[in-house]
């Protein structure tokens, strides 16, 4: 009934792109970041911050991997500093700080919208009987699920704030999703993993789960398919029978 595959029994899925459309504004408030910070540097390559960037360097992964990944492939090299770091810092923490300065911003001003197929498909999943978690490397995962109105269909969930504290390695490595798995009482075999980050579908291949969902919201299905996405859609209801 759900297009997954017969034995999975659970559903970890992405936040930002798969269930909510704060995908968008992480994006932007990267780029604002972002050109912000390459405006007063006099090293490096200080074109500004495009889509491109944003899906090869920062979508999925952990805020302060994404600031180190995408500065280095701009010749930047900071030091790390630490997570307390002030916003106006320039190490790696201080720049992430300063994203997500930008990002609740820009949440307090325009709220947090689910996709409704996607909540058409949590439905579908927990009338099913399948077990749901959250798997996102933002920090603020608690706090946009329940501006979006679904925490109560997730019985676990593994942000941002919980891969700092059990030294997770983020995505494109699998911790994340197998801490999910695990913290729902299933192996990856009776998992589905639902990712729109190249990154992320790289993690779900990586942790050798049931199946892996690739959600088209970039215009990148090729890149899904290639990274190990068993199937590719625009939206999750694609997936029920019948649609």
């Amino acid at each position: 009934m759900i297009g997954l595959p017969d034995g999975v029994t659970a559903c970890l899925f992405d936040l930002d792109g798969v269930l909510t459309s704060t995908a968008a504004l992480h994006q932007e408030a990267w780029r604002t970041t972002f050109d912000a910070f390459l405006a007063t540097r006099a090293d490096g390559d200080r074109s500004p911050f495009t889509p491109r960037d944003y899906a090869a360097y920062v979508d999925g992964r952990p805020r302060a991997d994404g600031v180190r990944t995408f500065l280095e492939s701009r010749g930047i090299h900071l030091d790390e500093g630490t997570p307390d770091d002030p916003p106006d810092a320039d190490t790696v923490n201080g720049v992430g700080n300063r994203k997500n300065a930008d990002l609740m911003r820009i949440i307090d001003e325009r709220g947090v919208q689910p996709y409704p197929a996607s909540v058409r498909y949590l439905q579908a999943a927990r009338d099913a009987g399948l077990k749901i978690a959250v798997v996102t490397s933002s920090a603020n995962g608690e706090h946009v699920l329940d501006v979006a109105g679904l925490t109560p269909f997730v019985l676990a969930r593994v942000d941002g704030i919980t891969i700092a504290e059990e030294n997770l390695r983020g995505k494109p490595a699998p911790d994340s999703f197998l801490e999910g798995a695990k913290r729902l009482g299933v192996t990856p075999a009776q998992a589905a993993v639902f990712e729109d980050a190249l990154s992320g579908v790289r993690a779900g291949r990586a942790g050798e789960f049931a199946y892996v969902v690739g959600v088209n919201r970039a215009d990148q299905a090729d890149e899904l398919r290639a990274e190990g996405a068993d199937v590719v859609v625009d939206e999750l209801d694609e997936l029920l029978e019948g649609k």
